[in-house]
């Protein structure tokens, strides 16, 4: 309890920093948070302009992560995000091999525009999200701890774009929309960014602190129901077994049980974030639709009965409210 209490002030600093930085975008800023503290990765969605970047570099240094940018295009390859050998010649005359690692060799990488680099860089990316080492030459590298890869995608410009499989999606913890800020943040933005002065961010954690704070969360205790409340939730979304009629119709594929640890790491996390020593059902209703929401696909039938994935999730968490 201790433990817990101590976190929460600490992450409350944290927040009270980056809300100095970015204006306007505080769920954003507790969602991305709350994945960080369960140890997963982001996709951030939203049109260009909305801090995406720069709340990424501000993460960097309030967390003290090593963070690095890559920007992703079409002719992008593996090896510039991985790294790549490349042969030398000693003082003896003699000849090897030297792995040069890439940017994504951070603890922090954000990965812009991700739906912009091909399949196969994305395969390459994939390895590292998941197992948290690479493959070069036939030799496993393994990744600095911690490693989180925060994405963007711009939802407009889609010509040009690979659309990320659905095993990459699967995982990314969340999905996080990033919307427009609302006018007085705007007016507040405006202002604090075209002065003569720019308010800086500052270190309040270090990488040991976050692995530290991370490991705490997985000791956070969940009850019975919200744990049935977990179950219940994620099972109904799976058109093979759900009782709903409108997720039998209207859904072409549910979320997996990948799902399920994500709410479970999710809402233990936001617990955290907030000082409480225990999640609550609430938790997993508020983080439903960014877990779930590029988890499940909708069939034709429901894109020409008009009806979208938020009101599908809507409808599965209604029994939980």
């Amino acid at each position: 309890m201790e433990e817990i209490e101590a976190l929460g002030d600490r992450l409350a600093s944290v927040r009270d920093r980056i809300g100095r930085v970015i204006f306007g975008q505080q769920e954003v800023i507790d969602r991305t948070l709350v994945t960080l503290l369960a140890g997963g990765h982001v996709l951030l969605i939203g049109v260009p302009g909305l801090a995406k970047t720069r709340l990424v570099e501000t993460l960097g240094t309030v967390l003290g992560l090593a963070e690095k940018r890559i920007q992703c295009t079409p002719d992008l390859m593996p090896a510039d995000i991985l790294g790549s050998e490349v042969l030398e010649e000693g003082e003896n005359g003699r000849r090897s091999f030297r792995f040069l690692p890439g940017p994504v060799f951070s603890q922090l990488l954000m990965a812009d525009e991700i739906n912009r680099a091909s399949p196969r860089t994305q395969s390459a990316l994939l390895q590292a999200m998941q197992e948290h080492r690479v493959s070069v030459a036939g030799q496993y590298h393994p990744l600095p701890q911690p490693f989180h890869v925060l994405a963007t995608q711009n939802p407009l410009e889609q010509e040009g774009t690979y659309p990320l499989p659905e095993a990459q999606l699967d995982r990314f913890l969340m999905q996080i929309d990033v919307d427009y800020p609302d006018r007085e943040a705007e007016r507040r933005m405006m202002i604090a960014t075209t002065g003569a002065t720019d308010e800086r961010a500052v270190t309040v954690l270090s990488a040991a602190d976050l692995q530290a704070a991370q490991r705490l969360v997985r000791r956070v205790p969940v009850g019975e129901g919200v744990v049935d409340g977990i179950l219940d939730l994620v099972r109904r979304g799976r058109p093979e077994t759900s009782e709903l009629m409108e997720v039998r119709q209207h859904v072409a594929w549910g979320p997996g049980p990948r799902a399920s640890q994500s709410l479970m790491l999710a809402a233990r996390a936001r617990a955290v974030l907030d000082g409480r020593l225990s999640p609550s059902l609430d938790d997993v209703v508020a983080l439903a639709k960014p877990i779930l929401k590029h988890r499940m696909a909708l069939n034709f039938a429901a894109r020409a009965d008009g009806v979208t994935l938020d009101d599908v999730i809507d409808r599965l968490c209604a029994p939980l409210a």
